[in-house]
C-alpha cells in the first residue's frame, strides 16, 4: 500500500512538472531571440517613441517599441550618449519579458531580445547611465502601452 501511494505521488509531481507553469509563462516564438539576426527586423516598424530623461540632463536619449508583422513579435531599441550603458526591458501583457543589458559604444544605439505578443499589448523600458552615473548622469524612459 505504501509503495502504491508513492507511486501516485511521485506520478502526479511528474504530470505537473512535464505540464510546466501557467500558459503565460510559456515561451513563444521567437522569444528572447535577436530580431536583426532573426530577420524580424525585415518587416518591421516603430509603433511608440518616447524620450530618456535623465535626472538632470533634461532628454539625454530615445527609446522606440518595434513591432515585427512577420514575426508577431515586439522589441525596444534605444539610443544614448555613446558612452552609455544599462538595461532595455520588453514585456508582453501576459507577463513575458526579457531584459537586456547593453554596454558602452555602438555609437550609442542598442536593442533588446523580442517578445511574442501577438494580439496582446506590449511596452517597453529603458534605462541608462553614463560617466559612472555621478552627478545625476542617468536616466529612465518608458514607451507605453501600443496593442496589436
Amino acid at each position: 500500500m505504501k509503495l502504491r501511494v508513492v507511486a501516485t505521488a511521485v506520478g502526479a509531481m511528474a504530470a505537473v512538472l512535464l505540464a510546466g507553469g501557467p500558459a503565460n509563462a510559456q515561451a513563444k516564438p521567437y522569444d528572447h531571440q535577436d530580431p536583426a539576426k532573426s530577420g524580424c527586423w525585415n518587416s518591421a516598424k516603430v509603433v511608440r517613441t518616447a524620450p530618456i530623461k535623465g535626472r538632470v540632463d533634461g532628454e539625454v536619449g530615445t527609446i522606440k517599441l518595434w513591432w515585427s508583422f512577420k514575426c508577431k513579435t515586439n522589441w525596444v531599441e534605444v539610443r544614448v550618449p555613446t558612452s552609455g550603458s544599462g538595461t532595455i526591458t520588453v514585456t508582453a501583457k501576459d507577463g513575458r519579458y526579457d531584459q537586456f543589458r547593453y554596454k558602452k559604444g555602438n555609437k550609442g544605439r542598442h536593442w533588446g531580445n523580442m517578445i511574442w505578443a501577438n494580439n496582446m499589448c506590449a511596452w517597453g523600458s529603458a534605462s541608462v547611465q553614463w560617466n559612472g552615473g555621478r552627478g545625476g548622469q542617468n536616466g529612465a524612459g518608458t514607451t507605453g502601452k501600443a496593442c496589436k
